[in-house]
């Protein structure tokens, strides 16, 4: 049950973290483009790409303090962090054709899915 508390507790920092994020960019840029979630995209896959060496890997954290900060605030800031994450384990694997068809397959099916999901709601609205 903590490991449920700390990816919660995790989860809802990372989500008003994007929150936050996203309204700051809407100051700054205005509406016209979607730089609130590029920056959290960007910057969550760029903290992940540090936290999983330098933390994990380099300083072997505990388990709870990957699930606090990589599953949980990174997950809630953005899941592009462990989407990037997931791409780059299985290209450091060696699995090259695997990684472009797991990036190529979630954008594309992501984004015709969300397609689906439009059209659906709006033929039944």
């Amino acid at each position: 049950m903590s490991n449920i508390l700390l990816v919660a507790v995790g989860g809802a920092l990372g989500a008003v973290s994007r929150h936050l994020v996203g309204l700051a960019t809407l100051r700054a840029f205005g509406p016209s483009f979607p730089a609130g979630t590029m920056v959290v995209n960007l910057v969550g896959a760029f903290v992940m790409g540090v936290f999983i060496e330098v933390l994990a890997r380099r300083w072997g954290a505990s388990t709870e303090l990957k699930l606090l900060i990589a599953t949980g605030f990174l997950g809630g800031f953005t899941t592009f962090s462990s989407f990037a994450l997931d791409a780059a384990v299985l290209w450091e694997r060696g699995d090259g054709l695997l990684a472009a068809l797991y990036v190529i397959g979630t954008v594309a099916i992501g984004i015709a899915a969300l397609f689906a999901g439009l059209g659906l709601a709006r033929h039944f609205a």
